[in-house]
């Protein structure tokens, strides 16, 4: 009989496989793991940025046509960057190169993603009349809580994980071998007999890194509500808040990495990143209040209140005191434009037309 102590003290097992083969009978599809956790942090990230685009003023369904042009740019940009950067597991003498295409297998680099995925959305959100930064600052939760889920993918590819450990949540990585017999961690199917391998069990940093997401998911909302963070604030919060933790859990990974300065690349660049974010939340507090998707000023770019019939005029802010003076100006133009064209008017004409001025019952001339 198994104690509960012994139960708590039991370290993570490793799924057995990661793909699974679907028989359709004229075809054989993979569902891997990987891919699947993929397009659902996706499908998230656009839910909750639509939500949260809606709730700034923006028109339904802007957050799908941005992301028609975001998410592939991301996709390629964040395979650019693994490749770029793990460049000897696709180059040199027994290396494939026409293996960097097979994203399937894993792979993507955040930065890579965000970087091009950002041109992408660039040009969705010139396509739509949306500020960058006001849609930035709508997907920014949703896009590290895509990082999360993207990390169960990871735990199904037994990828990511750092050195030996004792601790109770150690990860136990099993040997794999596909149906020709062979070594393949990724394609493969655990054998029965579990064997350990890689010094198992080790650090399960796809783990922490994937809590560490979720509490920055929850930092970004805080932050946004408490500060009605604006032009691109929330999303900095996002950047500055996921690289901490990044670095911190890249220097516990043992998998082999390229260095710069005798660092993981990873890490250096979450260094120059978060140094980044910080500058520019900084600075962006001079751009003033959040921005409200109401409408676009044509003219300036700035957001801007449309009142018709339905408008809660409780709810309507103020119009700056320079618009004011704009519109000022302008009606009082009209107005002499229309006191101009009454005196051309000759008196007698407007005493034919004018009707006698009555109170009660009897008119009484004026004095």
């Amino acid at each position: 009989m198994t104690s509960a102590s012994s139960l708590i003290l039991a370290n993570i097992p490793s799924p057995d496989r990661g793909v699974w083969k679907l028989d359709l009978g004229f075809i054989t599809l993979p569902l891997r793991a990987y891919a699947l956790c993929i397009i659902l942090g996706i499908v998230i990230a656009i839910w909750w940025g639509e939500r949260r685009l809606i709730a700034r003023g923006g028109a339904p369904g802007t957050v799908i046509d941005v992301a028609v042009w975001a998410v592939p740019f991301g996709l390629v940009g964040g395979r650019l960057y693994h490749v770029a950067t793990d460049y000897y597991r696709y180059f040199g003498e027994g290396k494939n190169p026409l293996d960097a295409l097979r994203i399937w297998d894993g792979g993507l680099g955040i930065w890579g993603a965000i970087a091009l995925g950002g041109v992408g959305a660039w040009i969705g959100c010139r396509r739509k009349g949306v500020p960058l930064p006001v849609f930035a600052d709508s997907v920014a939760p949703g896009i590290v809580t895509a990082q999360a889920i993207g990390r169960i993918g990871n735990y199904f590819n037994q990828e990511l994980y750092g050195g030996p450990t004792d601790l109770p949540w150690g990860l136990e990585i099993y040997k794999r071998i596909n149906e020709f017999g062979v070594e393949d961690p990724l394609n493969g199917v655990a054998e029965a007999s579990h064997t350990l391998v890689d010094g198992s069990p080790v650090h399960p940093t796809f783990l922490y890194e994937l809590i560490w997401n979720l509490l920055v998911a929850l930092l970004v909302v805080w932050a946004d509500r408490k500060f009605r963070l604006g032009h691109g604030r929330a999303f900095a919060v996002y950047v500055a808040g996921y690289t901490v933790g990044r670095g911190v859990i890249e220097m516990m990974r043992t998998d082999p990495a390229t260095q710069v300065l005798g660092l993981r690349i990873n890490v250096f660049t979450s260094a120059v990143l978060f140094v980044g974010a910080i500058v520019y939340i900084i600075i962006a507090r001079r751009r003033g209040p959040r921005e409200e998707l109401s409408t676009v000023d044509a003219i300036d770019g700035e957001p801007v209140t449309v009142i018709d019939e339905d408008t809660d005029l409780d709810a309507v802010e103020p119009i700056d005191s320079e618009r004011a003076d704009e519109a000022t100006d302008t009606t009082d133009a009209d107005t002499t434009d229309s006191v101009t064209e009454a005196d051309k008017v000759s008196p007698d004409e407007n005493a034919e037309t004018a009707e006698p001025a009555t109170s009660g019952n009897d008119a009484k001339p004026t004095s």
